[in-house]
């Protein structure tokens, strides 16, 4: 069995994010990167499929060299080899197209991702490579189970879970359940040191979208405490100050 596994290089969740040229970049400055959690639960899954010589497990990054650690860290859990293709990534869509682009000639039988990265929460790379590759893609699953030549997938949705049978090759968009998250022994840790890693040069890619400005969440103001014995005031701040009614 032959898996991608699709890797994105994200802000520590503990990192106090802020931004610079009037609020359309990211401020890296002093910024801890790691491997995005999502992206470690496909990861740790791949990683179990192909146990005992059952495959190989490659992980694909879009970025440049400051990438490397996060794709060294991937390499130390268990991955095979990694591909870095050198770009910067700049919208959901050039990192699909890149990725895409790599692996359509590659035969890989399954394509991993996380359900999302943690720092802008899109969602989108796992159906813009199904549909970049005309293969089947799901998103966001729960369990993934391999039998022969296919795989059956659980979901939740509204009310219960789906449960689909899906015929490889197909894209997969990993969620918490799937897999426990693996950490990196010292014999994995130097294996990474020596294990593949091929870059690749990025192709053109027109550009679909722009960031236009962040905006970070307004402070929290302070609490107000209601006595229980006067519940119509908490009501009345509730639509008049929370209007959540």
């Amino acid at each position: 069995m032959k898996i991608l596994v699709c890797i994105s290089n994200v802000p520590d969740t503990t990192t106090k994010i802020t931004f610079t040229n009037d609020n359309t970049q990211f401020n890296q400055t002093g910024v801890q990167f790691v491997l995005n959690p999502y992206d470690e639960i496909a990861l740790s899954r791949a990683i179990e499929l192909t146990d005992n010589g059952n495959g190989t497990v490659t992980v694909i990054n879009v970025g440049d060299a400051s990438t490397e650690p996060t794709i060294r860290k991937a390499l130390a859990i268990g991955a095979t080899d990694a591909v870095r293709i050198n770009a910067s990534p700049k919208d959901a869509y050039f990192v699909a197209k890149q990725i895409a682009n790599y692996a359509k000639d590659q035969a890989y039988d399954l394509i991993l991702t996380g359900r999302e990265s943690i720092d802008y929460n899109g969602a989108k790379v796992a159906a813009m490579l199904g549909e970049l590759m005309d293969i089947p893609s799901v998103s966001i699953i729960k369990k993934l189970d391999v039998d022969g030549d296919k795989a059956t997938v659980e979901r939740e949705i509204e009310g219960g879970k789906e449960v689909l049978t899906i015929p490889f090759p197909f894209v997969a968009g990993t969620a918490e359940g799937v897999a426990e998250w693996k950490i990196p022994n010292m014999r994995g840790i130097m294996s990474a040191r020596t294990k593949p890693l091929t870059v690749v040069e990025a192709i053109e890619v027109k550009k679909l979208s722009d960031i236009v400005k962040f905006e970070t969440p307004a402070p929290r103001g302070a609490v107000k405490l209601v006595d229980s014995s006067e519940p119509e005031k908490l009501i009345e701040l509730l639509h008049s100050e929370a209007k959540v009614f």
